[in-house]
């Protein structure tokens, strides 16, 4: 990761301080070309990472040379290598990535090679945060008891992790409870300025979750990549990448009193989906910048999927470096990264016009323009104002089933449902709420929305106000840290009497971690066929993540997550409407007890302090005594056990040789799925429940499980048999073929109507390759790998697509997948196509960057579309049937 011996840009080392002259860097400003100060921030990332790996090799002057011409480079398709500094995973991404490496050591071992050749070449760091489940809620003892269940439950996938982290080299595991990936990256992982083996240079890193973008806001360029990119990264390859546009996204203004961050970023989201920045990086910049905190800026470049952007960044400033000392860093590190930045253009004063660099293009946001908002019911960028809630969510009632419309019938609009709770009576309604959830990574690492949310308990309590106790309620904290602050700040206890008590340290409701609901009130739900509604301080609201039971999802600040909590239901209109009625017969109203930003930030200033980061983080790789207590084997290669239904080896390298097999055409494949727009990762790879009737569920059932023992999806990444059996296996799944939602498809030569899994199985015994024919967006949403490896494992040759969610389209190419893009103006329905035909792929021998190739139809009839392999390296991974069949012959080799 540091410079060579044949780096011909030698000569631009020097030590940053002469009285140290074993700390050195590579002073970008001596190349004395004005080109580089007008480099946007991020671009000068990826530059200086060339430079300082240039080996004429991997990375050539010419590569350096296109990042330095990026104004002239930037419009074309121009392909750089980024090498960034270190890798982090969360478990459900981080499970299956250990697994393939463990598999991977056996393959090598298979061809004569080396296993210890697999193995970690930059520091990676995994952080267990996605098992842990909101089974228990509303108890002092929900906290301990979800997390001995969380043990419970993954003690053999903690077993392997533990194994991973003796067996592989810079290899780091924060263990369970500790908190989620991104805050304890924000809070403890980040380096800003790395110092390793005599080198400074700027902490970059890609992640095996969407959200790693959250990085951005405090000046570290990261970004989600595919698990399968990820462990190619970690073996040492650079990323591959079309050079990108750099958006300008200029801030002015001040944002009114009443505003939060994530009323922010919801207005960001919608805005830059308008704009169309998919594969760009976005740069903040001007004044507004100044005004936001390092935890506001995280919460933007946090949703930076949720927009579409590649990256999100924030380049490092004097806030910046505030946030560091406050978290807990040291002076000599603050003192270098400060100097080190400055010394190569990279420290921003955003108030300082003439420090603006070129971008591609500029959007402005005028933040006094910001209302109170939420987004949903189905999308993150489908915003909605909280005085638009009541008349929008009504209106999605009625339209049209879509994202916007749940087409219930207009007679059923009021219907209300009784139940009984706990031995007291209840009613729901379309609009209730029955999920409340201060979750995610979004919103929890910012004090100023915890606290936001405290206080508005705290006067919530003084008023009398609770709420309905069938109401599914939770708090996950990103960190200890939060827990902390809100405990010495003393709204904890007020949190707690509203029901919102911490229910465990990781990703939870937000991934789909949601738990059960109560039976009366699944009951009551399906009664009456109604839409209920989830209210969570997330990032991802995609239709069937967060809870099958819940119809309609929004996203919003903690402080509103309480308030639709108390409410009942979204169907109110706060401005109009009181939020409740207290004890007392008084109508009391949400303005009533909103906090403004300056109470938040003066509670902030007295109890979010140094001393708490430092005290929580010197203790979180050591402070979970079951962790510790975990025995692991010490082998270098894993002893798999052919009884786990946790950790199993993969078929992906069966049968690997050291020989390379032409490219052949994909002759009279069948459709397998026939989609519309907009087809997520959760739709493909479902990370929440295994349904009872589901094909996982009676695979599992054979190995002698219970129901209660199936546990996600999610947390059974590390077996094939399961996961495969899975993909396609949401419930909300629209399939043109069957015209309704349902993880079904029609097997053509039968008529038959199948699960999935199923009719894969019945199409690959028959010798038939498969196709997926989809509209726009296919693969948007969250960066999961199996959302690749489980249509390969369905014997999905090829995706026709009318676009791409730029992670998914990589982790396809990862495993020889071949994604198929429609012509500009092309679509299934502009040609005809009912996904009945049988299709021809035909590939060329020789094959070349974003090549036309045609498709012949059994009907006679013939179309082109566009082969997205973008780059060369992509081709070379197809050749080898995908970038690990691709380094394990490259390990394999004396």
């Amino acid at each position: 990761m540091t410079a060579t011996a044949n780096n011909p840009f030698q000569h631009l080392v020097q030590p940053l301080d002469p009285a140290q002259p074993d700390q050195c860097f590579f002073n970008l400003t001596k190349l004395t070309d004005p080109r580089y100060e007008r480099l946007p921030f991020s671009i000068r990332v990826l530059l200086e990472s060339a430079v300082r790996n240039c080996d004429e090799f991997l990375v050539k002057r010419s590569d350096v040379e296109s990042i330095l011409d990026w104004k002239n480079t930037q419009t074309q398709i121009v392909e750089v290598p980024f090498r960034p500094a270190r890798v982090i995973l969360q478990d459900f991404t981080g499970v299956p990535a250990v697994v393939d490496f463990a598999a991977m050591r056996d393959a090598v071992t298979k061809l004569g090679g080396d296993p210890e050749k697999i193995n970690p070449v930059c520091p990676a760091d995994l952080v267990i945060d996605h098992s842990i489940q909101v089974d228990f809620n509303r108890k002092s003892d929900s906290l301990q008891k979800n997390q001995d269940l969380e043990f419970e439950r993954n003690k053999e996938r903690f077993q392997f992790l533990k194994w991973g982290s003796k067996a592989f080299r810079n290899m780091r595991i924060i263990p369970p409870g500790s908190g989620i990936v991104h805050q304890v990256n924000l809070e403890y992982l980040a380096r800003v300025v790395f110092n390793y083996e005599g080198f400074l240079y700027p902490d970059s890193l890609v992640g095996t979750d969407s959200h790693t973008t959250m990085i951005d806001g405090l000046g570290v360029l990261g970004w989600g990549v595919g698990g399968i990119e990820a462990e190619a990264v970690m073996l040492g390859q650079p990323i591959s990448m079309v050079l990108p546009q750099v958006v300008g996204y200029k801030l002015s203004g001040t944002p009114d009193k009443l505003i939060t961050s994530t009323d922010i970023v919801l207005t960001v989201t919608k805005h830059l989906r308008q704009e169309g920045v998919v594969g760009k990086f976005v740069e903040f910049f001007g004044p507004g910048v100044a005004q936001l905190s390092i935890a506001d800026r995280a919460t933007i470049a946090n949703m930076c999927p949720e927009y579409g952007a590649t990256a999100a960044f924030f380049p490092v400033d004097e806030v910046s470096m505030q946030y560091l000392k406050q978290t807990g860093r040291e002076e000599e590190k603050l003192d270098y990264i400060r100097k080190y930045l400055k010394c190569v253009s990279m420290f921003r004063d955003y108030t300082d016009v003439s420090q603006d660099p070129d971008f591609t293009h500029v959007v402005e946001l005028d933040l006094s323009s910001v209302v109170p908002c939420c987004s949903g019911p189905k999308r993150p960028q489908d915003r909605v104002a909280v005085s638009d809630m009541k008349t929008d969510f009504e209106s999605c009632l009625g339209a049209k089933q879509g994202f916007k419309g749940f087409q219930v019938d207009p007679r059923s609009h009021n219907t209300l449902v009784p139940f009984e709770f706990n031995g007291t009576k209840y009613e729901l309604g379309h609009g209730s709420v029955v999920i409340a959830a201060i979750t995610s990574c979004t919103n929890t690492s910012n004090p100023s929305v915890m606290l936001g949310a405290g206080l508005l308990a705290k006067k919530a309590i003084e008023h009398g106000l609770s709420v309905k106790p069938y109401i599914k309620t939770s708090l996950s904290p990103g960190s200890g840290v939060v827990t902390y602050y809100l405990k010495e700040s003393g709204v904890m206890d007020f949190l707690f009497q509203l029901g919102f008590e911490v229910v465990g340290y990781g990703c939870m409701t937000c991934i789909g971690n949601s738990g059960p609901l109560p039976e009366p009130v699944v009951e009551a739900i399906t009664q009456g066929d109604l839409v209920a509604a989830g209210i969570l301080s997330g990032n991802r609201n995609f239709e069937g993540r967060v809870h099958p039971n819940t119809r309609a999802n929004y996203l919003a600040s903690p402080p509103l997550v309480i308030a639709y909590a108390i409410a009942g239901t979204i169907r109110i209109d706060f401005d109009t409407e009181p939020i409740a009625t207290n004890s007392d017969g008084k109508e009391v109203y949400l303005r009533d007890i909103w906090p403004t930003r300056e109470e938040i930030q003066a509670v902030e200033t007295t109890y979010v302090i140094p001393s708490m980061f430092k005290e929580v983080y010197e203790k979180i790789e050591k402070v979970n005594e079951r962790w510790n207590a975990l025995v692991a084997p010490a082998e270098k290669l894993y002893t798999w056990d052919p009884d786990s239904t946790y950790i199993k080896s993969p078929p992906f390298f069966e049968g690997l040789s050291m020989e390379l097999q032409p490219p052949r055409s994909i002759i009279n494949a069948h459709v397998l799925l026939n989609f519309g727009d907009s087809v997520t990762t959760d739709h493909i790879s479902p990370a929440g429940n295994i349904a009872r009737t589901s094909p996982a569920a009676r695979f599992l059932t054979t190995r002698g499980l219970t129901p209660r023992e199936f546990n996600s999806y999610g947390s059974r990444r590390g077996n094939d048999a399961v996961m495969a059996r899975g993909t396609f296996a949401n419930i909300r799944l629209f399939n043109k073929f069957l015209n309704k939602q349902a993880p079904q498809t029609l097997h053509l030569p039968t008529g038959d109507i199948m699960d999935v899994f199923d009719a894969s199985e019945r199409y690959q015994r028959s010798g038939v390759p498969l196709l997926v024919l989809a509209g726009k967006e296919y693969g948007s949403g969250s960066s999961r790998d199996w959302a690749a490896k489980g249509p390969f494992l369905l014997g999905i040759k090829a995706v026709l697509a009318e676009s791409y969610e730029r992670i998914h389209r990589s982790n396809l190419v990862g495993m020889g997948v071949i994604p198929l893009e429609y012509l500009p103006g092309d679509t299934a329905d502009s040609l005809g196509l009912t996904g009945r035909e049988r299709y021809t792929v035909v590939i060329p021998e020789k094959l070349t960057p974003r090549m036309k190739i045609d498709i012949k139809l059994d009907t006679g009839k013939t179309f082109q579309v566009l082969m997205r392999f973008d780059t060369d390296v992509e081709l070379t991974y197809f050749h080898h049937g995908g970038i690990l069949n691709y380094m394990i012959r490259k390990m394999s080799q004396n």
